[in-house]
């Protein structure tokens, strides 16, 4: 692959006023979070979630590792309310992860966003479930998307799933918060009256879930010639 110079990577003026990009401009929630890798959760990760609400049923994140220009682009996330998520069958549940505890613990952040702005879409937020698939393990130094994607779990009040506190205390330095005061002010954000025991599985069962290659055969419509 050739190398692209830093000056001709950017899009050109022109061919930024001739193109749309709707679906960018769809999003309208940054969020930053934690998030801990299903098949090896002593791997925590701080996350950015440039999120689009495409009903009020149902978000779709692009997950950054920083909210800094040049940041990797880690994945995506799907979120569906708590009524989306009681539809699906309990072997789809398992993929899924809670977010009450992320909210109302306070690791959920939007940075520089008021709490009072913010809340509304927190209360959703609360009473939501996510699916996570990180495509680009950037925290074990890899340069480029590499492997299987890896399905992530959202950070719980048990171990192994709470967060290390070095991370939390260096996102929230970043960003001028205090997650513990975030905490207080949401303590009345209602949740779900209870969250789903399939959801978030490997705190019921310790264990996760990983992806890997299988060779099969092509299914075909006519034979190669």
């Amino acid at each position: 692959m050739a190398s692209t110079d830093q000056s001709t990577a950017k899009a050109s003026p022109v061919t930024e006023m001739l193109q749309s990009l709707k679906p960018i401009n769809q999003l309208s929630v940054h969020g930053c979070s934690f998030a801990i890798f299903s098949h090896d959760m002593k791997r925590q990760i701080e996350t950015h979630h440039f999120c689009s609400r495409l009903s009020q049923d149902f978000l779709q994140c692009v997950v950054y590792a920083s909210n800094e220009p040049k940041a990797p682009l880690l994945g995506v996330e799907y979120v569906v309310s708590d009524n989306i998520f009681e539809t699906f069958p309990p072997e789809e549940q398992k993929l899924w992860h809670s977010h009450a505890y992320e909210i109302k613990s306070g690791l959920w952040v939007n940075p520089r966003v008021p709490e009072m702005i913010a809340k509304p879409e927190l209360e959703n937020f609360a009473k939501s479930y996510g699916k996570f698939w990180c495509t680009w393990q950037f925290d074990r130094g890899d340069k480029l998307p590499m492997g299987a994607p890896a399905l992530m779990m959202s950070p719980q009040p048990v171990i192994p799933g709470i967060v290390r506190p070095e991370l939390l205390h260096e996102r929230d330095a970043k960003y001028g918060i205090s997650h513990e005061s975030l905490q207080r002010s949401r303590m009345e954000i209602e949740e779900p009256e209870m969250i789903s025991p399939t959801a978030d599985y490997w705190k019921q069962h310790g264990k996760g879930f990983a992806i890997d290659f299988e060779e099969t055969e092509m299914k075909r419509t006519a034979p190669f010639p």
